[in-house]
C-alpha cells in the first residue's frame, strides 16, 4: 500500500467560501477553499443542508 504523500497544509490560511451556482437545468451549492487548487465540492441545492439543520 502506498502511503499518502500529500503535503501538510496550514489550515489557518485557508479561505473557504460558499456559493449557489444556478443554471437553467438546476442550482448547485458549491463550497470551495480558494487558497488551494481543486479543493471544492458541490451538490444539488435541493439536497444541501440548511442552517436550521445545524441548529
Amino acid at each position: 500500500m502506498t502511503p499518502n504523500a500529500t503535503a501538510v497544509s496550514d489550515a489557518s490560511r485557508a479561505e473557504v467560501m460558499a456559493s449557489v451556482d444556478s443554471t437553467p437545468a438546476q442550482s448547485e451549492f458549491v463550497i470551495a477553499d480558494i487558497s488551494r487548487d481543486d479543493a471544492w465540492l458541490s451538490m444539488r441545492l435541493s439536497e444541501a443542508p440548511s442552517l436550521r439543520d445545524w441548529a
